[in-house]
């Protein structure tokens, strides 16, 4: 199962996350976010982990309503390995980003799902991005809410691509909301937080033995 830890803010909040097992970490390209990080910020962090992680984790940046300028120019100065984009972003604008990332980049569109109708959002996407991530909608806030989602109308959700499930995730309930929405993948952030970017390193543990216990590939 592909875990994605989002919201990193501490370069040792890394190191430690990847030792648990996460396979991807997000970085918040979103000034008016509380877990916003800077370019600088973004690389130290990625040059820790790196020398720690030798084998490598996943490297996302998050942004949402900016340019494709802005994304390429971070992606390309920070050793991000993919961006997900949180935002109103169109089909078009991602087949554009597209173009000036490195073939390799992964793309990942975010969705915030208000109801089961709008599921069928992701089939727009599905030939200029590379994962979809399903989030809890709130009408005022691109993400990190704490709300959950409602897995039990994502049972039958099967999307042609790989997705991830995001909103409200914590290690309390991610278990059911594993089993109740068949999810490949899950985005935790305010989950396993004390506070906007600080990182509960022993509920992230909490999660990941959690995990394993089901046989999670962690």
């Amino acid at each position: 199962m592909r875990v994605k830890i989002c919201g990193i803010t501490i370069p040792e909040q890394g190191v430690a996350i990847a030792r648990e097992g996460a396979t991807a970490l997000g970085f918040i390209c979103v000034p008016a976010s509380p877990r916003y990080v800077t370019k600088e910020q973004i690389r130290t962090i990625i040059q820790t982990v790196i020398q720690a992680i030798p084998s490598g984790i996943d490297r996302i940046g998050v942004f949402a309503n900016t340019t494709v300028e802005n994304i390429c120019q971070t992606f390309a100065e920070t050793g991000l390995s993919g961006v997900q984009l949180h935002g109103d972003e169109s089909p078009e604008f991602c087949l554009e980003l597209r173009s000036c990332l490195p073939p390799e980049a992964e793309i990942i569109k975010a969705l915030r799902v208000k109801n089961a109708s709008t599921l069928s959002d992701w089939e727009a996407y599905k030939d200029v991005v590379d994962t979809l991530l399903l989030d809890a909608y709130h009408p005022e806030r691109l993400g990190g809410t704490g709300q959950q989602l409602d897995s039990a109308m994502l049972r039958d959700f099967q999307p042609s691509i790989p997705w991830l499930l995001a909103g409200g995730l914590n290690p309390d309930n991610v278990l059911d909301a594993i089993e109740r929405s068949l999810c490949p993948g899950i985005d935790l952030s305010s989950g396993v937080e004390r506070s906007p970017g600080d990182k509960d390193l022993a509920k992230v543990a909490r999660l990941f033995a959690k995990l394993r216990a089901i046989g999670g590939r962690v």
